[in-house]
């Protein structure tokens, strides 16, 4: 679906049960995002491929351009319970460091406001979590609120849409 200099994202489906499983189990990873059994990342994978049946977004499969290799996930996630769209990015550990969730993320967030009738995107960030604030600040983010998901404190940071190119007064015009 999207790809970048040194990455191929494409929706995640049920067939990548695996991969998020162990994405999700390693302890670095599930410090600020949730682990999932077998029967929980099918479940979760589900609800991926419902929304983009839905809404034509979610959340996507990160791989290698390289070797094809699966090293996260990111994408555009709906949270109903906020009526907000959240660029969110997880990459395997062995893979922080390279920039690659920078790249992945901004392929999405541009992606995002060429494509959806949304007036700004989120991340949804724990506030112990700096790595993932960084990667938030060089795509712009800037935190807009406290807030709680999945009864965990959050960092809500935000990203409003580019003002069109085109419009007299910079802004306000959608694509």
């Amino acid at each position: 679906m999207l790809s970048t200099a040194r990455l191929n994202l494409r929706p995640l489906t049920t067939a990548d049960v695996d991969a998020l499983v162990a994405l999700h189990a390693d302890a670095r990873v599930n410090r600020f995002v949730p682990a999932f059994s077998p029967t929980q990342a099918r479940e979760r994978l589900e609800r991926v491929e419902a929304q983009w049946a839905e809404r034509g977004h979610g959340l996507c499969a990160v791989e290698l351009r390289d070797t094809g290799e699966f090293i996260g996930r990111c994408g555009l996630n709906h949270w109903p319970e906020f009526d907000e769209v959240e660029a969110g990015w997880t990459l395997a550990p062995r893979h922080w460091g390279h920039g690659y969730a920078t790249e992945a993320a901004r392929a999405c967030v541009d992606w995002g406001f060429d494509t959806l009738d949304v007036d700004y995107l989120t991340a949804m960030i724990h506030p112990e979590n700096e790595p993932s604030a960084r990667v938030a600040h060089r795509l712009g983010f800037a935190p807009r609120r406290q807030d709680t998901l999945f009864g965990k404190p959050i960092t809500v940071y935000a990203l409003d849409r580019p003002p069109a190119p085109n419009h007299p007064t910079g802004g306000g015009e959608r694509r």
